[in-house]
């Protein structure tokens, strides 16, 4: 991790979908990017809010009662206990801030959960 950088040229660095990568830590919480694509399972984050920041593109923020369509520049806080599911028709980038214990897809599971161990290389 970096204390400074350019963050679209670390996207370049970005090669999977829903594969969030730490490119900074910030007192209890880390700055991450990812590229979104498709779906990702439903989900939630027991204890810890999760915000997110869209750098380039756009996607729709499924909540249990609601549809958030975020656009470049647009952020939303997911609080802790929401569940939430990221669609992205095209391919979008975000940045996430989280707390640093925060599971990729909370308790769930799945075949494109990333540990952290994964997300900080």
């Amino acid at each position: 991790m970096k204390e400074n950088g350019n963050i679209l040229e670390l996207f370049n660095s970005v090669k999977d979908y829903w594969s969030p990568r730490v490119i900074a830590d910030v007192n209890e919480d880390y700055i991450k990017i990812a590229k979104l694509k498709g779906d990702i399972v439903w989900h939630d984050h027991e204890n810890e809010d999760e915000m997110f920041y869209v750098i380039k593109g756009s996607f729709d923020l499924h909540l249990d009662e609601d549809i958030v369509t975020l656009n470049e520049g647009d952020f939303y806080v997911v609080k802790k206990g929401i569940r939430h599911k990221p669609v992205a028709k095209d391919e979008c980038w975000v940045m996430l801030i989280e707390k640093k214990e925060t599971k990729h897809t909370g308790n769930v599971i799945s075949d494109i959960t990333k540990s952290i161990e994964q997300q900080l290389k």
